[in-house]
């Protein structure tokens, strides 16, 4: 497992929610955060209501965007986990409400079927996640070994239990 892998999960463990990024059927960009849950950092879960800007995106461009990082730590040090993901509506709501809401540790509550299903007023959403990025590593003002550039890029991380390849 590489380090960078390593970084990924842990910063997904260590975050309540994301930053979910859409955009309307005109291309017009929405972001929002969310609590979420995942299961194996490829199907990221949560809760919202259908009129949300962000589910009315996605029932038109169901390709999302997902970011999770700790906006508490000092400036200079940030990093976080990049996604591109496919989200919808998640129907099979047996299957994964046994993922949501995730360790009753990060503060989640859990919600039985029938509040998510019409007329009820929430609904589960699942993005399932096709890339990771993260922030090459580097010390500041030094170029990345890998790639000799001295400014923050991605790179991408394979998790080889989650990335479509």
């Amino acid at each position: 497992m590489s380090a960078l892998a390593d970084t990924v999960r842990t910063i997904i463990d260590a975050n309540r929610y994301l930053t979910l990024g859409t955009a309307d059927g005109m291309g017009s960009p929405w972001v929002t955060p969310v609590y979420f849950a995942h299961d194996g950092y490829r199907d990221f879960l949560w809760i919202s209501s259908p009129g949300a800007a962000h589910s009315r995106n996605i029932a038109e461009r169901p390709e999302v965007s997902i970011v999770v990082f700790d906006s508490q730590v000092e400036p200079g040090s940030g990093q976080a986990v990049y996604m591109a993901a496919s989200a919808a509506e998640e129907t099979d709501l047996d299957r994964w409400l046994s993922v949501y809401p995730g360790d009753p540790e990060r503060g989640g509550w859990a919600f039985p079927p029938d509040r998510l299903r019409p007329p009820a007023p929430y609904r589960l959403y699942r993005a399932r996640v096709t890339r990771h990025w993260a922030l090459c590593p580097r010390e500041p003002g030094t170029a990345c070994a890998p790639h000799g550039q001295a400014f923050d890029h991605r790179t991408h991380v394979l998790l080889p239990d989650a990335d479509i390849r």
